[in-house]
């Protein structure tokens, strides 16, 4: 479901409990959707809280790491996770419990 919000930034989109909040839905095609749909997959196998706090958490070790927003946005595992099959349709229905695990340790060796 996708919700309109005035409140999220222009060109977001934001999974809260798998809905969509974004301020103008125009722009959402069907790889963000995937992108999205993706996330909930992740929030389920964490059982939704547990996978805010953990992306809150990330997010702020890779914001010390790159001192970059953006940069730490795209280098936590959920969305590494999310952007590298966000253009697969059929990712979900072969998708592996954890695989965020595998974009974390992967995020560990780059340097």
């Amino acid at each position: 479901m996708m919700i309109k919000c005035p409140f999220i930034p222009e060109g977001f989109c934001v999974n809260i409990f798998g809905t969509y909040w974004v301020r103008d839905p125009s722009w959402i095609d069907a790889k963000v959707i995937n992108h999205e749909r993706i996330h909930t997959a992740q929030q389920r196998e964490l059982l939704f809280i547990p996978f805010y706090i953990l992306y809150g958490l990330e997010w702020l070790l890779r914001l010390m790491q790159t001192r970059h927003w953006r940069k730490a946005y795209l280098a936590i595992s959920f969305e590494r996770e999310a952007y590298a099959h966000g253009g697969d349709f059929t990712y979900l229905s072969r998708r592996r419990p954890w695989a965020w695990v595998r974009m974390w340790k992967k995020a560990g060796r780059r340097k």
